[in-house]
């Protein structure tokens, strides 16, 4: 009689790794950050025609639009994209439950201890699908502040459509100062965060491929 061969059961699939950044929140960063940045570089163009505080204005060179009916038509073009894919990253962290798995709970304390660990070269970033304290209150802030940029820019546009909200802003005046100094913020925002990738580069390869 021949021996019995024992068959060898195949071992069970792997479930394939989950991604960091699912392709919908990284299609929708990208395109945020384009339109930000348009609206950003074009948006100083506009400011030098009419400069809010006297004194102050951008090198030309750094500029978007060449001339004031230019920056505009980039302006606006890039505002629509803005508003657009804004809503639809809103829509799908809301329904998804990445805004409360990602950036919640969230605590004074647990950001003043984040940020000394970082100060110190301290805070680690080996876990990219985790945000820490900083990140978290970073990412919220920014998403508010480019919610104040649209509703600002809109009190200054269309500022006889939507008095209320041209009143909401302290009037047409300092609507501007606001749409200003939220820029201003977003600015910073920017050079934080490229700073940050080019000292954690594997941050943006995640924004890339996922993983």
């Amino acid at each position: 009689m021949p021996a019995s061969t024992q068959e060898s059961t195949p071992a069970p699939a792997t479930p394939r790794e989950r991604p960091i950044h699912p392709g919908w929140v990284r299609v929708t960063h990208w395109l945020n950050a384009l339109a930000a940045i348009t609206m950003m570089l074009s948006g100083w163009r506009i400011y030098d025609a009419s400069p809010v505080f006297h004194g102050f204005s951008f090198p030309p060179s750094i500029t978007l639009g060449g001339w004031l009916g230019g920056a505009l038509q980039w302006h606006f073009a890039a505002m629509w994209l803005l508003v657009f894919n804004g809503l639809v990253y809103l829509i799908l962290t809301l329904a998804s439950g990445r805004l409360a798995r990602k950036f919640l709970p969230l605590s004074p304390r647990a950001v003043l201890r984040d940020l000394a660990s970082a100060l110190r070269g301290r805070l680690s970033h080996d876990d990219l699908s985790h945000y820490n304290a900083v990140q978290k209150l970073a990412y919220l802030v920014v998403i508010v502040d480019l919610i104040v940029l649209v509703l600002s820019g809109l009190a200054i546009w269309k500022s006889v459509q939507f008095p209320l909200l041209r009143e909401l802003m302290g009037g047409y005046d300092n609507a501007r100062i606001v749409h200003f100094c939220a820029m201003a913020l977003l600015a910073g925002f920017l050079v934080v965060h490229l700073a940050l990738v080019a000292l954690v580069p594997r941050s943006l390869l995640a924004m890339l491929r996922g993983r």
